[in-house]
């Protein structure tokens, strides 16, 4: 089995979209031999973010942390206990492509770290579209970290760790652990998923705030 984590804190604007694309990731002609189990973590939410995804009749479990790094871990440890023996990761503000997990067991290792790429910039000039693709490497060996796509193996999981609590980088704080651990990791730009440009800052140090230090002109690493 595979599943698939997908942490949500009031994202009833774009959880449809999400789901819709991984819909189509899940019904790839590849994987027709093999479950999915979609898995949209609920953490928090105060809007229609349950009903939107009882709507698309994927499994849902409620927490109540407010925290990304909790909300992965106890969305993959169920996952886990169902018997999945890979596991994808993305956000609910982000859409994967339709060979999304083809491309991610592909790589045929333990962990595969990939790329994501700006749908809709919005209103954000193109100076700082400009000084971030600057330093942006969308293809294979890049060495960005996303909790949007990245996948890896039951056991490589386990023997890392898992997902810290933590509000923000956890899934940075996973990949060096995965490191330590000797886990084979493919830092890949196959696994294609596009993700959002809000500046709406909900956690500091998070993606949007990248984005958001970006525009006030700020020089961030990526």
């Amino acid at each position: 089995m595979i599943g698939i984590v997908i942490p949500v804190h009031n994202e009833e604007n774009l959880l449809g979209e999400c789901l819709t694309a991984v819909q189509k990731a899940v019904a790839h002609p590849r994987l027709a031999d093999e479950t999915v189990h979609i898995l949209v973590v609920l953490d928090s939410c105060t809007d229609a973010s349950a009903q939107i995804a009882l709507a698309y009749g994927v499994s849902t479990l409620t927490v109540d942390a407010r925290n990304v790094g909790e909300a992965r871990a106890r969305g993959v440890r169920l996952l886990i206990d169902q018997g999945a023996r890979w596991i994808a990761c993305t956000d609910a503000d982000s859409q994967v492509a339709e060979d999304w997990l083809i491309a991610q067991l592909d790589q045929n290792t333990d962990v595969v770290c990939g790329t994501v790429r700006i749908g809709d910039w919005g209103t954000i000039p193109d100076s700082v579209q400009a000084e971030y693709q600057g330093h942006y490497h969308n293809g294979d060996g890049h060495r960005h970290i996303h909790g949007a796509n990245l996948g890896f193996t039951a056991q490589a999981y386990i023997r890392a760790g898992g997902f810290q609590h933590l509000a923000v980088d956890e899934d940075v704080e996973l990949v060096a652990r995965f490191q330590k651990s000797g886990a084979r990791i493919a830092w890949s730009g196959q696994p294609q998923v596009v993700t959002s440009a809000r500046l709406d800052v909900r956690v500091p140090g998070g993606f949007a705030d990248y984005l958001r230090q970006l525009h006030m002109g700020q020089q961030v690493p990526l």
